[in-house]
């Protein structure tokens, strides 16, 4: 699996090819362990579970694909 990202000025290539690829499975390895809490917790507090969930995509994957430049 590779994630290429074009068009980022933070590099001089311009173009992203680890910090996508590596946010992608920090990502996935994320929701691994929070969806399966987030589900049961939603049953009890809908938006906490909604948070949880929602967590790898909106929190983790940003981080981690904007901390490696290339």
């Amino acid at each position: 699996m590779l994630c290429v990202q074009c068009g980022t000025r933070s590099n001089p290539c311009r173009c992203k090819v680890v910090g996508p690829t590596v946010g992608l499975l920090a990502c996935a390895v994320a929701a691994v362990v929070e969806w399966p809490i987030g589900a049961v917790v939603y049953i009890f507090r809908h938006m906490k579970g909604r948070r949880i969930m929602a967590h790898p995509v909106n929190v983790v994957y940003p981080r981690v694909s904007s901390s490696i430049p290339i």
